[in-house]
Protein backbone atom coordinates (compact mmCIF):
# COMPACT_ATOMS: atom_id res chain seq x y z
CA UNK A 1 0.00 0.00 0.00
CA UNK A 2 1.34 3.47 -0.63
CA UNK A 3 0.59 6.93 0.57
CA UNK A 4 1.07 10.50 0.10
CA UNK A 5 0.64 14.12 1.58
CA UNK A 6 0.06 17.36 0.11
CA UNK A 7 3.51 19.61 -0.36
CA UNK A 8 1.44 22.69 -1.99
CA UNK A 9 -0.88 25.29 -1.35
CA UNK A 10 -3.85 23.72 -2.52
CA UNK A 11 -3.97 20.41 -4.76
CA UNK A 12 -7.06 19.54 -6.64
CA UNK A 13 -9.04 16.48 -6.74
CA UNK A 14 -10.94 15.35 -9.72
CA UNK A 15 -13.88 12.98 -10.47
CA UNK A 16 -11.68 11.11 -13.09
CA UNK A 17 -8.76 11.31 -14.82
CA UNK A 18 -7.38 14.29 -16.25
CA UNK A 19 -6.94 18.24 -15.18
CA UNK A 20 -10.41 19.01 -17.70
CA UNK A 21 -12.57 16.63 -15.37
CA UNK A 22 -14.52 17.99 -12.70
CA UNK A 23 -13.35 19.02 -9.70
CA UNK A 24 -15.08 17.23 -6.40
CA UNK A 25 -13.13 18.43 -3.76
CA UNK A 26 -9.25 20.06 -2.95
CA UNK A 27 -6.23 19.13 -0.57
CA UNK A 28 -4.31 21.77 1.44
CA UNK A 29 -1.05 21.27 2.52
CA UNK A 30 -0.52 18.82 4.81
CA UNK A 31 -3.06 16.37 3.83
CA UNK A 32 -2.39 12.87 3.90
CA UNK A 33 -4.21 10.24 1.43
CA UNK A 34 -4.08 6.72 0.45
CA UNK A 35 -3.15 5.48 -2.85
CA UNK A 36 -6.08 3.36 -4.20
CA UNK A 37 -4.92 3.19 -7.54
CA UNK A 38 -2.54 4.55 -10.66
CA UNK A 39 -3.28 5.13 -13.96
CA UNK A 40 -0.31 6.79 -16.10
CA UNK A 41 0.18 10.24 -14.15
CA UNK A 42 -2.66 10.07 -11.79
CA UNK A 43 -3.21 8.79 -8.55
CA UNK A 44 -6.56 7.82 -7.50
CA UNK A 45 -6.58 8.12 -3.57
CA UNK A 46 -8.73 8.32 -0.13
CA UNK A 47 -7.99 11.66 2.02
CA UNK A 48 -7.12 10.29 5.23
CA UNK A 49 -9.39 13.42 6.64
CA UNK A 50 -12.40 12.36 5.41
CA UNK A 51 -12.15 9.18 3.66
CA UNK A 52 -13.12 10.95 0.24
CA UNK A 53 -11.46 9.56 -3.26
CA UNK A 54 -11.18 11.16 -6.52
CA UNK A 55 -7.81 12.02 -8.62
CA UNK A 56 -4.84 13.88 -8.19
CA UNK A 57 -1.95 14.71 -10.27
CA UNK A 58 0.87 12.51 -9.25
CA UNK A 59 3.86 15.48 -9.75
CA UNK A 60 1.46 16.78 -6.81
CA UNK A 61 2.35 15.33 -4.17
CA UNK A 62 4.70 13.45 -2.35
CA UNK A 63 5.51 9.50 -0.83
CA UNK A 64 5.32 9.41 3.28
CA UNK A 65 4.90 5.83 4.70
CA UNK A 66 2.68 4.04 6.43
CA UNK A 67 3.26 5.36 10.14
CA UNK A 68 3.39 8.90 9.15
CA UNK A 69 -0.38 8.74 7.31
CA UNK A 70 -1.76 6.75 10.74
CA UNK A 71 -0.21 9.80 12.56
CA UNK A 72 -2.06 11.90 9.96
CA UNK A 73 -5.64 9.87 10.05
CA UNK A 74 -5.44 9.32 13.66
CA UNK A 75 -4.09 12.31 15.59
CA UNK A 76 -5.14 15.91 15.62
CA UNK A 77 -2.63 18.34 14.05
CA UNK A 78 -1.91 21.56 14.90
CA UNK A 79 -3.07 23.88 11.71
CA UNK A 80 -2.73 27.05 10.25
CA UNK A 81 -4.96 30.33 11.84
CA UNK A 82 -6.64 32.51 9.77
CA UNK A 83 -3.57 34.42 8.43
CA UNK A 84 -2.93 34.81 4.76
CA UNK A 85 0.64 35.92 5.26
CA UNK A 86 1.48 32.19 6.41
CA UNK A 87 4.32 30.77 5.32
CA UNK A 88 6.81 27.54 4.91
CA UNK A 89 10.49 28.52 4.62
CA UNK A 90 12.26 25.20 2.98
CA UNK A 91 15.73 25.07 5.06
CA UNK A 92 18.13 25.32 3.22
CA UNK A 93 16.84 26.09 0.38
CA UNK A 94 15.83 29.33 -1.80
CA UNK A 95 12.06 28.31 -2.08
CA UNK A 96 9.10 29.17 0.10
CA UNK A 97 5.10 28.28 -0.37
CA UNK A 98 2.32 30.80 0.86
CA UNK A 99 -0.34 28.22 3.28
CA UNK A 100 -4.01 28.90 3.33
CA UNK A 101 -6.04 28.96 7.00
CA UNK A 102 -6.68 25.56 8.12
CA UNK A 103 -3.33 23.67 6.53
CA UNK A 104 -1.87 21.15 8.20
CA UNK A 105 1.08 21.60 9.57
CA UNK A 106 2.15 17.65 10.36
CA UNK A 107 4.75 16.65 13.10
CA UNK A 108 5.03 20.28 13.96
CA UNK A 109 7.69 21.21 16.93
CA UNK A 110 8.66 24.93 17.74
CA UNK A 111 7.79 26.08 14.46
CA UNK A 112 9.14 23.65 12.48
CA UNK A 113 8.94 20.15 11.32
CA UNK A 114 9.51 17.53 8.87
CA UNK A 115 7.91 16.30 5.73
CA UNK A 116 10.51 13.03 4.75
CA UNK A 117 13.77 14.71 4.39
CA UNK A 118 12.72 18.03 4.01
CA UNK A 119 12.56 20.78 6.69
CA UNK A 120 10.00 23.35 6.94
CA UNK A 121 10.09 26.75 9.17
CA UNK A 122 6.34 28.07 9.68
CA UNK A 123 6.49 31.69 9.51
CA UNK A 124 2.60 32.26 10.99
CA UNK A 125 0.20 31.67 13.49
CA UNK A 126 -0.68 28.29 13.97
CA UNK A 127 -3.93 26.77 16.39
CA UNK A 128 -4.44 23.55 18.11
CA UNK A 129 -7.29 22.56 17.77
CA UNK A 130 -7.28 20.13 21.11
CA UNK A 131 -7.47 24.07 23.09
CA UNK A 132 -9.45 26.06 21.41
CA UNK A 133 -12.75 27.33 22.54
CA UNK A 134 -15.54 26.73 20.18
CA UNK A 135 -18.32 28.79 21.52
CA UNK A 136 -15.77 31.43 22.14
CA UNK A 137 -14.08 31.50 18.13
CA UNK A 138 -16.22 29.84 16.20
CA UNK A 139 -17.72 33.51 15.15
CA UNK A 140 -14.71 34.76 14.03
CA UNK A 141 -13.93 32.35 11.93
CA UNK A 142 -17.42 31.98 10.05
CA UNK A 143 -16.80 35.28 9.53
CA UNK A 144 -12.76 35.39 7.96
CA UNK A 145 -14.82 33.01 5.19
CA UNK A 146 -17.33 36.26 4.63
CA UNK A 147 -17.40 37.16 0.95
CA UNK A 148 -15.61 33.57 -0.40
CA UNK A 149 -16.61 32.74 -3.59
CA UNK A 150 -18.46 29.85 -4.22
CA UNK A 151 -16.50 26.93 -6.14
CA UNK A 152 -17.74 23.51 -6.61
CA UNK A 153 -15.26 21.21 -4.40
CA UNK A 154 -13.59 24.48 -3.24
CA UNK A 155 -12.41 24.42 0.69
CA UNK A 156 -10.41 27.60 0.59
CA UNK A 157 -11.03 30.86 1.47
CA UNK A 158 -10.36 32.00 -2.74
CA UNK A 159 -13.24 29.27 -3.43
CA UNK A 160 -15.14 27.45 -1.10
CA UNK A 161 -18.79 25.47 -1.72
CA UNK A 162 -21.33 24.84 0.87
CA UNK A 163 -20.18 21.69 2.47
CA UNK A 164 -16.65 22.28 2.24
CA UNK A 165 -17.33 25.42 4.47
CA UNK A 166 -19.11 24.08 6.69
CA UNK A 167 -16.02 21.22 7.03
CA UNK A 168 -13.31 23.90 7.20
CA UNK A 169 -15.19 25.49 10.12
CA UNK A 170 -15.05 22.44 11.98
CA UNK A 171 -11.46 21.74 10.81
CA UNK A 172 -10.32 24.78 12.91
CA UNK A 173 -11.55 23.18 16.23
CA UNK A 174 -10.22 19.88 15.93
CA UNK A 175 -13.48 18.35 14.25
CA UNK A 176 -13.93 15.58 11.55
CA UNK A 177 -16.91 16.12 9.35
CA UNK A 178 -17.35 14.06 5.84
CA UNK A 179 -17.22 16.01 3.27
CA UNK A 180 -20.42 16.60 1.45
CA UNK A 181 -24.07 18.03 3.05
CA UNK A 182 -25.60 14.49 3.20
CA UNK A 183 -23.04 13.03 5.00
CA UNK A 184 -22.70 15.53 7.19
CA UNK A 185 -26.57 15.08 7.95
CA UNK A 186 -25.55 11.91 9.40
CA UNK A 187 -23.48 13.68 12.26
CA UNK A 188 -24.25 15.26 15.60
CA UNK A 189 -27.49 15.05 17.31
CA UNK A 190 -30.77 16.47 16.39
CA UNK A 191 -32.01 20.41 17.70
CA UNK A 192 -35.77 20.05 17.86
CA UNK A 193 -36.57 23.08 17.24
CA UNK A 194 -35.02 26.42 15.40
CA UNK A 195 -35.55 28.51 18.32
CA UNK A 196 -33.46 26.15 20.30
CA UNK A 197 -30.40 26.80 17.82
CA UNK A 198 -27.22 28.56 19.13
CA UNK A 199 -24.15 29.45 17.39
CA UNK A 200 -22.50 26.76 15.65
CA UNK A 201 -25.38 24.75 14.87
CA UNK A 202 -25.75 23.37 11.41
CA UNK A 203 -28.63 23.57 9.39
CA UNK A 204 -29.53 21.46 6.58
CA UNK A 205 -31.75 21.62 3.29
CA UNK A 206 -33.10 19.56 0.94
CA UNK A 207 -34.42 19.54 -2.71
CA UNK A 208 -38.26 18.31 -3.81
CA UNK A 209 -37.24 14.98 -3.60
CA UNK A 210 -36.00 15.21 -0.19
CA UNK A 211 -32.13 15.14 -0.91
CA UNK A 212 -29.78 17.17 1.20
CA UNK A 213 -28.60 19.56 -1.26
CA UNK A 214 -27.11 22.51 0.69
CA UNK A 215 -25.50 23.12 4.29
CA UNK A 216 -25.01 26.47 6.67
CA UNK A 217 -24.38 27.18 10.17
CA UNK A 218 -26.13 29.03 12.57
CA UNK A 219 -24.98 32.50 13.99
CA UNK A 220 -28.00 32.41 16.36
CA UNK A 221 -31.60 30.90 16.19
CA UNK A 222 -32.32 33.65 12.65
CA UNK A 223 -28.98 34.11 10.85
CA UNK A 224 -26.96 31.55 9.34
CA UNK A 225 -23.85 32.14 7.30
CA UNK A 226 -23.71 30.02 4.18
CA UNK A 227 -22.03 29.35 1.02
CA UNK A 228 -24.08 30.29 -2.27
CA UNK A 229 -22.83 32.64 -4.65
CA UNK A 230 -20.59 33.96 -1.87
CA UNK A 231 -19.95 33.22 1.92
CA UNK A 232 -22.93 35.45 3.09
CA UNK A 233 -24.77 35.99 6.31
CA UNK A 234 -28.59 35.63 5.49
CA UNK A 235 -32.15 35.31 7.32
CA UNK A 236 -33.30 31.82 8.71
CA UNK A 237 -36.61 30.50 9.85
CA UNK A 238 -39.04 27.38 9.88
CA UNK A 239 -39.49 27.63 6.26
CA UNK A 240 -35.70 28.15 5.29
CA UNK A 241 -33.46 31.00 4.16
CA UNK A 242 -34.79 34.07 3.03
CA UNK A 243 -32.76 36.31 0.56
CA UNK A 244 -33.75 39.60 1.21
CA UNK A 245 -31.25 40.64 -2.11
CA UNK A 246 -33.82 38.27 -4.12
CA UNK A 247 -37.27 39.27 -1.68
CA UNK A 248 -37.78 35.13 -1.70
CA UNK A 249 -36.89 31.74 0.06
CA UNK A 250 -34.03 30.08 -1.86
CA UNK A 251 -33.66 26.74 0.42
CA UNK A 252 -36.03 24.38 2.44
CA UNK A 253 -34.80 23.78 6.13
CA UNK A 254 -34.76 20.25 6.48
CA UNK A 255 -32.96 19.39 9.60
CA UNK A 256 -30.83 21.33 12.00
CA UNK A 257 -27.75 19.72 13.98
CA UNK A 258 -25.63 19.80 17.29
CA UNK A 259 -22.51 18.64 16.57
CA UNK A 260 -20.53 20.43 19.63
CA UNK A 261 -22.36 20.82 23.03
Amino acid sequence: MAYGICNLPIVPVRATVGNKSEMVTQLLFGEGFEVLDRLDDYLYIKLAYDDYEGWIDSKQQVEIDSRQFQILKDEVQPIADLSTHAMLLKLGKDESLHLLPGSTLPFLEDDSFKINDTEYLFLGLSRDPDTDDFKKEVEEVLRFYLNTPYLWGGRSVFGIDCSGFVQMVYKHFGVRLKRDAYQQAKEGRVVDFLQEASLGDIAFFDDDEGRIVHVGILLNESEIIHASGRVKIEKIDNTGIFSEEHHQYTHKLRIVKRIIT
